[in-house]
């Protein structure tokens, strides 16, 4: 994308932002930022949208799992931006989910860390009447790669129609430090923990794929994709649909 094109994007976004809280009434936001580039744009979307004084930010780290270099580029950019932000650690809240009378499996574990993160997010929302502000972008959404009520929960979606190379040449037309762009991204649910190590494949590999999967396996091989790679994907979109589903609804006929 050119530089006319990211920046009529990057003014979709603020103005979209802007008209949702008009429509609704409101003018507070709050949203969970954790270093990483998509929390990092979001955030700097909701003070051009809101202005700085309507945004807090609520930093929410796990002692010795989440990074001290990820903590730290939070809290600078908060106050950068002039934004008020919390830091509240989750671990005593995780640890009364080992008193439970069964166990949790690896997965249950990690799962409850993005609901606890969550929880508190919408326990600042109520309190100060603010509206929680999602930070997901588009190729995670369509992998399901989130947790359902956990960071797939939010009352909107800043950079969900973002693909995640869209997020990394906005984040640069807009000037967001380097070192926020080039890291590593990862959702830190346990140590050492990369998005594409558990994807199995950069975004770089995935975007063309998500891009596209609607012409199916046998059209995206032909076009000289990873056939491994291809399948994984395909059937990881397939697999998590309803995690950004509607819930459910069991109909009744009424006599």
């Amino acid at each position: 994308m050119d530089q006319t094109q990211l920046a009529q994007i990057y003014e979709q976004l603020v103005s979209g932002l802007q008209e949702y809280f008009k429509k609704h009434n409101f003018t507070k936001a709050v949203l969970g930022v954790s270093g990483g580039i998509d929390s990092a744009l979001t955030l700097k979307i909701a003070v051009d949208a809101l202005g700085a004084d309507n945004v807090t930010a609520l930093l929410m780290p796990e002692k010795n799992v989440t990074r001290e270099e990820n903590t730290f580029h939070a809290r600078t950019l908060c106050d950068f931006l002039g934004v008020k932000f919390h830091t509240v650690q989750i671990n005593k809240f995780l640890m009364d989910f080992g008193t439970l009378p069964w166990k949790g499996n690896p997965t249950a574990q990690m799962n409850v860390k993005p609901r606890v993160r969550m929880t508190m997010l919408y326990h600042y929302a109520n309190t100060f009447n603010a509206l929680v502000l999602g930070t997901s972008n588009k190729s995670e959404i369509m992998l399901g790669y989130g947790t359902k009520f956990g960071d797939f929960a939010a009352d909107i979606e800043v950079i969900a129609d973002l693909y995640k190379e869209d997020v990394y040449a906005v984040s640069r037309y807009i000037g967001l430090p380097d070192e926020l762009i080039e890291k590593k991204p990862s959702a830190e649910l346990m140590p050492n923990q990369t998005d594409e190590s558990e994807l199995g494949a950069t975004y770089n590999e995935l975007d063309p794929i998500l891009k596209q999967h609607e012409i199916g396996f046998e059209k995206l091989l032909e076009k000289g994709m990873n056939p491994s790679t291809l399948n994984r994907t395909l059937r990881r979109i397939e697999e998590n649909k309803h995690k950004t589903s509607p819930i459910p609804v069991i109909k009744i006929t009424r006599v």
